[in-house]
């Protein structure tokens, strides 16, 4: 089904004042509703081949949240009803995922493979109505009995007897025929203008072993046979699922009809989430990472809950994410940037200020006693000022950034160069007399004087002094490895174009910065600790990190005036 799309920002993104999905339920649980009287059930449904992504988190709200908001309940079930592609390893990282993002199914945790042997009986039950039959045809002869908008599909095997196709699927069961040569078939309308309703396949034969029932089946339900099923055993009332079910809806409700289940969900579609500059595939990231292209399912650039949570991404930033941007039938593009939006918001409440320099250039205080240190009380987040106040130490010697000082300024800068003034953030204001180069050219060394009158950064004079930067004591700090990350693609939509996605990858999208300086505070820090490094943006600690050497990742900057100048 086409529909159209629409981008959405920081600016310009709705949030929806009702939500379609909860007036169909308010209607359906109202006094003479199909529901009436019951609670609301959900569930979860992924398919466990691969760790999910942003675009999950948007589902993973929906169906928790619809159940939370009705004092409902809503199930974890792992849709394992392909042999060829599920792993443990998944299983148990969708579990954390969705705990990490604050919600719990208690312990309604199910496996589509649960099902199995009612799913048999069921198919048993349509065949003895009449409903299913046992094809032969193969895959390309399927194909070309499809049949188009003006012709029928066709199967020469569609009015075989009913206890011809009953014996035939039992010895398909116990294992007689070979990987494709047979196929159940629901018996529906082979003229319907939906193709799902084309006698559709709801069983093959597939002999690789599943994860957990081993080699004991040989046949595999097709999912829209399976899901329906599936959700009536559990006592699902709606089954939300993502916009490109809702063509195979009638085929959805044709099965609960049709088999004696013992309820009857009602399934409601709603549009699916994208972001640009990367892509949602769980095959293009399986290529990613089998491919070596990232670390792993949680690289920091990958669009993964695991990679999000790893780069620092906070759970309440993703569910605001996923809540401003509403419930809809029109999918959508959403612009990266308001996922940092999102993230910013939230760490700017959050996160713990600290001082850190990550291109470090020694600034010289020449005037400054030697041997002195001070201590200056600071800050640690203004916004939460329960989290009270640390100390930092101040010396001669000092690192700044080494973007903080230029020998020729272009225009507009107000950093330091030589004569003119900068503060220290809550130190002292200092004025620039020089530098000292390399043989290279390169600045290796920046000297100033200070102002002892100025301590705190304060001006009792009056004076006008326009830049204020950042530094660590050069006596008193931490070593550390900082991960810079940018988008994985140079292109908003690397599924278009006539290249293929890997095509698109950005070769700078990892900068990793050896020998940063943090203030010593730092160094207590323990891994997932979320931090405001100061004009530069925020950080947290990187599972790579061990007792001799701290690693941050960059989780998303902070706006750049200069830059944006």
């Amino acid at each position: 089904m086409a529909e159209d799309k629409k981008i959405l920002n920081d600016e310009s993104s709705e949030v929806m004042s009702s939500n379609f999905i909860h007036d169909f339920i308010d209607e359906d649980i109202a006094e003479g509703g199909r529901y009436e009287g019951k609670k609301v059930h959900t569930r979860f449904p992924p398919e466990p081949n691969g760790y999910l992504h942003i675009g999950h988190a948007k589902a993973i709200c929906i169906d928790f949240g619809t159940a939370e908001k009705y004092g409902g309940l809503c199930n974890l079930r792992m849709d394992d009803t392909n042999p060829t592609k599920e792993d443990v390893e998944y299983v148990e990282a969708i579990q954390e995922d969705i705990k990490w993002l604050g919600f719990d199914w208690d312990d309604r945790f199910y496996y589509a493979s649960d099902y199995f042997e009612d799913m048999y009986k069921f198919a048993i039950e349509l065949i003895e109505k009449g409903l299913a039959y046992v094809c032969e045809l193969n895959a390309e002869q399927m194909r070309e009995y499809r049949g188009d908008l003006s012709t029928p599909a066709k199967s020469p095997f569609r009015d075989r007897p009913i206890e011809e196709s009953l014996d035939l699927f039992k010895r398909m069961r116990a294992g007689e025929f070979e990987d494709g040569s047979m196929t159940l078939r629901a018996k529906i309308d082979l003229a319907s203008g939906n193709f799902n309703m084309r006698d559709p396949v709801i069983y093959r034969i597939n002999r690789l072993p599943h994860h957990r029932q081993g080699t004991k089946w040989c046949i595999y339900p097709m999912y829209d046979f399976a899901h329906p099923i599936e959700d009536a055993m559990e006592g699902i009332t709606h089954s939300l699922c993502s916009l490109e079910f809702e063509d195979h809806r009638p085929l959805y409700d044709w099965v609960i009809n049709n088999v004696s289940v013992p309820a009857k969900p009602r399934q409601i579609e709603f549009a699916r989430l994208g972001i640009n500059n990367t892509v949602m595939s769980k095959r293009k990231l399986r290529a990613l990472v089998e491919e070596g292209f990232v670390r792993g399912w949680d690289d920091p650039r990958m669009p993964t809950l695991c990679g999000l949570r790893r780069r620092g991404y906070t759970p309440r930033s993703i569910r605001n994410f996923t809540e401003r941007n509403g419930v809809s039938k029109v999918n959508s593009i959403v612009e990266y940037a308001f996922l940092e939006h999102c993230l910013r918001e939230d760490l700017n409440e959050t996160a713990q200020r600290a001082m850190a320099v990550i291109r470090p250039v020694k600034l010289v205080i020449e005037n400054y006693p030697e041997g002195l240190a001070e201590e200056f009380e600071v800050e640690n987040n203004p916004n939460r000022p329960e989290d009270g106040n640390r100390i930092i130490t101040f010396s001669r010697e000092c690192y700044i950034e080494a973007d903080d000082f230029m020998e020729e300024p272009v225009k507009g800068y107000q950093r330091l160069y030589p004569g003119n003034e900068v503060r220290l953030k809550s130190a002292y204001i200092v004025k620039c007399t020089g530098c000292k180069k390399d043989e290279q050219g390169n600045v290796v060394e920046v000297y100033a004087t200070y102002d002892a009158d100025t301590k705190g950064g304060n001006t009792p004079d009056g004076r006008k002094v326009r830049g204020t930067i950042h530094w660590v004591d050069a006596s008193n700090c931490e070593n550390a490895e900082v991960r810079l990350y940018s988008n994985l693609f140079t292109v908003p939509d690397p599924d278009t174009g006539d290249k293929n996605f890997l095509d698109y990858l950005n070769p700078d999208s990892l900068e990793v910065v050896e020998n940063a300086k943090l203030e010593k505070s730092l160094g207590s820090a323990k891994l997932g600790d979320g931090f405001q490094f100061m004009r530069l943006g925020y950080f947290c600690v990187d599972k790579d990190s061990t007792s001799d050497k701290l690693i941050f990742n960059r989780s998303v900057s902070l706006k750049d005036g200069f830059k944006k100048k």
